[in-house]
């Protein structure tokens, strides 16, 4: 089973805005540009020892409040959560708080979810950090549980990690959100493929820290098993899942960043660092026409940015969203 070609549609995703206008600036920046979707991030970590130990930046929003404001000041953009984890909430509560923004934003609401993976954030917050089987088995839990929920079903869940029951949800939406999920190991890949509309591919951060083995994971061959895993767990599914992935690394001609730097960042250099899945480098029209290659090698359409980077990728969306 290949992956389907879809159009290309990009988001943005943002860690640190200095301020709330900040945060209201940038949503209305990232939908005049043409972007489909500007996510947030379900970490909770500011500056100090988690932040250093990890490689993970500090984050200055909580989610669900960042994502309500991002759409009461837009109109057409898609908003979510680039990962919510599954660890850190309550299936029924957060089920309520996406429903209630999907309400509130017209239907503009996307759902990210992950098995969670920052082992030291867990620690410093006091929550127990199962084995990686538990935390899957409590992610497909949780799926089930939020699918339910969105399609308006009573609550019925008595699982070993998701309890719910008695219930009727409210609000009722007239279409449920798309539900993503991500990662970059075996089981919750295939977890993946079989249940979620989207499938955000990424790094395989089972140690618990961004770094060179994350990089290491992440190249051609590691993302062509990546995706395959995806594919083994879709198999029989009507329709495949829309497959995104994160371009953590961007240095497109004019925007700032150079080749250079980034080199240094990641340790990859020349065509290694070009090809890269996770990086982009080059003029728009190189930029343009790896992307499309990937498409094809990877089944990648759905592509995310970092807010550093929205400017600088801007020529890149104009020229292919919808292609």
């Amino acid at each position: 089973m290949a992956p389907d070609v879809r159009p290309f549609r990009f988001a943005v995703q943002a860690y640190r805005p200095p301020s709330g206008a900040a945060w209201r600036e940038l949503a209305r920046q990232v939908e005049g540009l043409g972007y489909s979707a500007l996510h947030t991030s379900d970490h909770y970590l500011g500056p100090g020892a988690v932040s250093e130990q990890t490689g993970h930046r500090p984050v200055t929003l909580a989610p669900v409040p960042a994502m309500a404001v991002a759409a009461e000041v837009t109109s057409t953009l898609r908003i979510g959560c680039r990962m919510f984890c599954v660890g850190y909430h309550h299936a029924y509560v957060l089920a309520k708080e996406v429903a209630t923004l999907a309400e509130l934003s017209g239907g503009r609401t996307e759902v990210g979810l992950g098995a969670g993976w920052l082992a030291a954030e867990y620690a410093a917050m006091g929550i127990p950090f199962p084995p990686a089987g538990e935390r899957i088995a409590h992610l497909a839990e949780f799926v089930d549980l939020l699918r339910d929920f969105l399609a308006g079903r009573p609550a019925d869940t008595r699982g070993a990690h998701v309890h719910a029951t008695d219930m009727s949800p409210l609000p009722l939406l007239p279409s449920p959100p798309p539900i993503m999920i991500g990662g970059g190991a075996p089981r919750v890949l295939r977890l993946a493929g079989s249940v979620a509309d989207i499938v955000s591919v990424n790094f395989d951060n089972r140690s618990g820290v961004i770094g060179a083995a994350s990089i290491a994971g992440s190249g051609h061959e590691e993302t062509l098993r990546k995706t395959g895993w995806v594919l083994e767990g879709a198999a029989g599914r009507p329709a495949l899942p829309e497959l995104e992935v994160g371009v953590y690394f961007l240095a497109v001609d004019g925007g700032g960043t150079t080749e250079a730097e980034l080199s240094a960042q990641t340790g990859l250099a020349g065509e290694q660092l070009r090809s890269f899945p996770h990086a982009l480098v080059g003029s728009v029209d190189a930029v343009c026409a790896e992307l499309e290659r990937r498409r094809e090698v990877y089944g990648f359409s759905y592509v995310t940015v970092g807010d550093r980077s929205v400017e600088a990728f801007a020529p890149v969306v104009e020229r292919l969203t919808g292609r």
